[in-house]
Order: C-alpha cells, then sequence, then structure tokens
C-alpha cells in the first residue's frame, strides 16, 4: 500500500523516499541511521557487501546505543536495485540524496513528517510508523528459518543483548558476516509490494 501510493511531498523528492523505504525495508534500519549513511559506510567485509553503521564524528552524530554500532549486509534485492552504484554516482557525502538537515541538525526530519502525512493519507492506523519497518523486519526474522540465531538478529538490529554475560559478549563479536547475511537473506516480501525499477 505504502509502496504504490502517490507521493504528494514538495520537501523529499520521491525517489528519495522510496529509496529510504526499500533499505528499511530490507535491512530494519532506523530513519536515522538510513539517512545519515556516507558513501564510504558501504563497504566490502569478508566479500560481502555492507552498510557500517558507525558515528560520525564530523557531524556528531552517533548510533543510538553501543549495540547500534553494527555492520549490516546489503540486501541482494537491495543490490538488485542498485543501492551499490549510489557510491559512485552520489553527489557530496551522503548514500541517500535530496535530504536536508533540520535546524536541530537532523537530516531526514522532512522524510519522516512526509511518511507521517503520506500514511494518513492513504489511511494507515496511527500506530503505524517509519519505526514500524523495524518491527516488521524483527517479526520476519524471528518467525523465519529455525537456523536463524536470536543473538544474529539482535546483532543485525542493533539490539542490546538481554542478558551481557561474558559468553554472550565473547560470542556477540565473534559473529560472522556470513550469518549476518543469512539473516538478512531471510527477509522478503510479495514481488507487488514494491515497485520493480532500479535506483
Amino acid at each position: 500500500m505504502l509502496a504504490s501510493a502517490s507521493w504528494h511531498s514538495t520537501s523529499v523528492p520521491e525517489q528519495t523516499f522510496r529509496l529510504v523505504t526499500l533499505i528499511a525495508a530490507y535491512s530494519g534500519m532506523r530513519l536515522g541511521e538510513i539517512c545519515t549513511l556516507r558513501t564510504e559506510d558501504i563497504q566490502s567485509v569478508g566479500g560481502i557487501p555492507c552498510f557500517l553503521i558507525r558515528p560520525h564524528s564530523e557531524t556528531g552524530w552517533a548510533p543510538k546505543t553501543e549495540a547500534g554500532t553494527r555492520t549490516v549486509p546489503v540486501h541482494s534485492k537491495l543490490i538488485e536495485a542498485g543501492i551499490l552504484t549510489l557510491k559512485d554516482t552520489t553527489d557530496g557525502p551522503y548514500l541517500v540524496p535530496g535530504l536536508e538537515t533540520s535546524k536541530q541538525g537532523v537530516r531526514g526530519a522532512a522524510l519522516g513528517r512526509a511518511f507521517s502525512l503520506l500514511k494518513t493519507r492513504i489511511g494507515l492506523p496511527a500506530e503505524i510508523t517509519f519505526h514500524s519497518f523495524r518491527h516488521t523486519v524483527s517479526t520476519q526474522l524471528r518467525n523465519a528459518d529455525a537456523n536463524i540465531r536470536e543473538v544474529w538478529i539482535d546483532r543485525l538490529l542493533g539490539h542490546e543483548a538481554t542478558h551481557k554475560s561474558q559468553g554472550t559478549t565473547t560470542y556477540l563479536t565473534s559473529i560472522s558476516t556470513a550469518n549476518l547475511l543469512q539473516t538478512i537473506e531471510a527477509i522478503s516480501y510479495p514481488e507487488t509490494v514494491f515497485k520493480k525499477g532500479t535506483i
């Protein structure tokens, strides 16, 4: 429904909105994390293209928690859509073009407001927010294949481990990028949900 709705915002280009929602749907990243990605935040880790979510000291932006600093493999659907080419085609330091930074220093604030207006216009309930993409991803992964471990999902989404024993901490630091890729690839949607095409 959201993916096919007509776009009316004058503050955020439609292509930017589509790109950000696509990344959110196939990664579970927070809006602020997506909007502050820089071109150098897509890197190959162990031969796997990944988003690196990390502090940017020059702007003062940092993930919400310690666990929020993490590596998120790029879903194959995002690669198909052309996300990797953005590194070379985007003007400026940010991966996602077309977003302004608010007076409060928040990049993507206008997109958050435009999303709220869109969902109201198409009749979605008030409890649906941009953060709902994150909940959808979390639910999908927890209901997916039994080979996906809870700690892999937590690592991918940047959730704090529920118990910080030494064993858990050691295990979390040794989760391989391949495990995270297996986890991210379990996210799927019907073909009709997102429009075909490239970024």
